[in-house]
């Protein structure tokens, strides 16, 4: 009688097994998969092309209000001059918020091609 240690599931083990995974489509160089491909990365880049546009535009309006704003070059704040404030902390939560949205929105392109690819 051996004994036979089992300690995980095997890692190369598909998680559905009737179905194909969703890279074969693309590991065959076939045109569905080349068009499918060039889609992910067109709607990659036109997310990282709209998420750096609005940081820029966001970044922009605070150097505008600092230039513009009655004042605020003037303010201070515990002694700091509020423009420091504005662009040296102030800054931080939106380059924050802009790397979640990117990274949610990305997840979610992800998960479409991987659906589109699952369908066929």
């Amino acid at each position: 009688m051996t004994r036979v240690r089992v300690t995980a599931p095997r890692q190369s083990a598909t998680a559905t097994p009737g179905r194909p995974p969703y890279a074969r489509e693309v590991a065959e160089d076939s045109d569905a998969g080349q068009v499918f491909i060039r889609s992910l990365i067109r709607s990659q880049l036109r997310l990282a092309v709209v998420v750096a546009c609005g940081f820029l535009v966001i970044l922009g309006a605070f150097a505008l209000l600092l230039v513009f704003g009655p004042g605020v070059a003037d303010t201070r704040v515990l002694g700091i001059p509020l423009a420091w404030l504005l662009l040296g902390v102030g800054v931080y939560p939106v380059i924050g918020l802009s790397a979640w949205l990117y990274n949610r929105a990305a997840a979610r392109n992800e998960a479409r091609y991987r659906d589109l690819v699952e369908d066929k």
